[in-house]
């Protein structure tokens, strides 16, 4: 597979280059990204699952464009901001991934940002103005809109969910919630929780575990066997791959 890297989101685009491994390093440059000027910066502000995943789309029309990817063979993953990418993807477009893989991603920004750790507090303003003022009715409103936990009933597309249980950034209960909502939909989501890891995964046995999770996951759904004696992850509700 290939993966396209936004190296400020820590979203990747997966491609499937019919089972043929190929690794191509690319990174978008979206509005959050520092180095460009205020102006850019700024242009930011509230465009979490809107603007700021528009890049992440055309790096599939390029890929895809240029022979690098096929179209129904592309999967989004990503990690923190890049797992609330990815949620918010396969909401903003349920048809266009085959498959999506989210780490300790937001799913919903209003009990996200009401969870922050305690170090964060001196951010507090900077999160009102970069992605929504949840002390605002108009505010609650928006991020509840641009919550991928509001549009999990378009999910379509089969989803693994990592998570670590001690996580203080990113809650469990962000990956909890959307689980038990795709679970109540009938949707196909596996979810694997580290009960000894935090924002991510470190230690070296839960990296290997979530790898080759993920790399079943990829075989279920590509319908190609891994290399390697691994232990398969059960999608719940496989009947709906």
């Amino acid at each position: 597979s290939s993966r396209l890297q936004d190296a400020a989101s820590g979203t990747t685009l997966t491609i499937d280059m019919e089972n043929r491994p190929c690794h191509l390093p690319a990174a978008p440059i979206d509005a959050r990204h520092p180095g460009f000027g205020k102006a850019f910066i700024n242009a930011g502000d509230k465009e979490w699952g809107a603007k700021a995943h528009d890049d992440l789309l055309d790096a599939v029309d390029w890929a895809v464009s240029e022979g690098i990817a096929i179209e129904d063979k592309v999967a989004i993953m990503g990690g923190s901001y890049g797992g609330y990418a990815t949620l918010s993807g396969i909401t903003r477009e349920p048809e266009l991934y085959r498959c999506a893989v989210s780490y300790v991603g937001v799913s919903n920004l209003f009990t996200w940002i009401e969870s922050i750790p305690p170090y964060w507090a001196p951010m507090i303003e900077l999160f009102a103005s970069r992605i929504g003022d949840w002390r605002t009715e108009e505010g609650k409103a928006f991020l509840t809109e641009r919550s991928p936990l509001t549009h999990a009933d378009k999910i379509v597309r089969p989803l693994l969910i990592g998570q670590g249980a001690n996580d203080p950034r990113v809650k469990q209960a962000e990956s909890d919630q959307i689980v038990v909502a795709l679970r109540e939909l009938e949707r196909p989501v596996e979810y694997m929780v580290a009960p000894d890891e935090g924002h991510g995964f470190r230690k070296a046995a839960n990296i290997e575990a979530a790898a080759e999770a993920e790399l079943s996951f990829y075989g279920q759904v590509f319908e190609f066997t891994p290399a390697g004696d691994i232990t398969p992850v059960e999608i719940h509700n496989e009947d709906a791959l």
